[in-house]
């Protein structure tokens, strides 16, 4: 199978849309990441079949409760940024976050191109914060810090996912448990924060396609994409995730952004990139030759 790239960018482009979607509904924030988790968790789980249970690791089940925190910190950083800001800052960060996690637990010490690539990323964010500030104040501050803190617990049970498949394990059961592990974690709160809203026809569209659309399908796919495409190649690729949630924020929200916030949000990009390049042998050797071009 040959179009695992393909894969891949089609899995980030779902990705891109979740941030609009969710903001077509009336649902707090808790709500809505809890109710796409349950049905995307759900499905990924059913996917993978009787693998998930021979895939369960204590760092595997860590993931899982990393990819709930996820949920609920990058729906609330849209919730106070806009799409644009919270989804580029919360994916943006995950590439650096990625690079300290796999210093500190792999030993990989990140190059000079790297550490330069972080500090303009750095500069990036606090360009954003200081062009959206004078309009939301603390709104886009808080927002920014739960977008940076959805790229740690990102880039955590990213690293702990690369470890599973290096030690052998099949892709579609690592995220069977992780994001089926989630699923059960956020069932009690779905329940708690009730589910009338989805009784409304566009609530309940925007949650199904949220849940098996930009949950079950995309990881499905990058799980694919992942088995031809070498990882590093495969974190380039998945940058099309905030192109598309800054396209989608400023045509069909119509989110406007200052000068400066846009100067950020360009040299943001412009870092991940930067920081994709250098990590392409290091990441290479977190999965294995075998895992990558095997066949589905």
């Amino acid at each position: 199978m040959r179009n695992g790239p393909l894969a891949v960018v089609a899995a980030s482009v779902l990705w891109g849309t979740a941030g609009t979607a969710g903001l077509l509904v009336s649902a707090d924030s808790v709500a809505l990441a809890a109710a796409r988790l349950v049905i995307g968790g759900t499905a990924l789980a059913l996917v993978a079949g009787a693998g998930v249970r021979k895939a369960i690791r204590p760092g595997l089940l860590l993931a899982a409760v990393a990819v709930a925190a996820y949920q609920l910190c990058f729906f609330a950083a849209v919730g106070r940024t806009g799409v644009a800001i919270g989804t580029v800052v919360a994916i943006g960060s995950g590439p650096v976050f990625t690079g300290l996690l796999s210093w500190l637990l792999h030993g990989h010490r990140p190059s000079g191109r790297w550490a330069m690539a972080t500090a303009a990323a750095i500069c990036g964010c606090a360009a954003v914060i200081v062009g959206g500030g004078a309009e939301a104040g603390g709104q886009t501050v808080s927002g920014v810090l739960f977008a940076l803190l959805g790229g740690l617990v990102y880039a955590f049970y990213a690293v702990m996912a690369a470890r599973a498949i290096s030690r052998g394990t099949e892709s579609n059961a690592v995220m069977g448990v992780m994001f089926g592990g989630a699923a059960l974690i956020m069932l009690p709160v779905l329940l708690a924060n009730g589910v009338a809203w989805m009784g409304e026809p566009r609530g309940l569209l925007a949650v199904v396609y949220l849940g098996l659309g930009t949950t079950a399908l995309s990881y499905f796919l990058y799980g694919r994409g992942l088995r031809t495409t070498p990882v590093a190649t495969a974190a380039t690729l998945a940058l099309a995730e905030p192109a598309v949630a800054a396209l989608l924020g400023l045509v069909v929200l119509g989110e406007r952004l200052a000068p400066i916030s846009i100067a950020g949000l360009v040299l943001l990009a412009l870092s991940l990139v930067a920081v994709a390049i250098p990590e392409k042998v290091r990441e290479q050797e977190l999965v294995p030759e075998r895992e990558l071009e095997s066949q589905p």
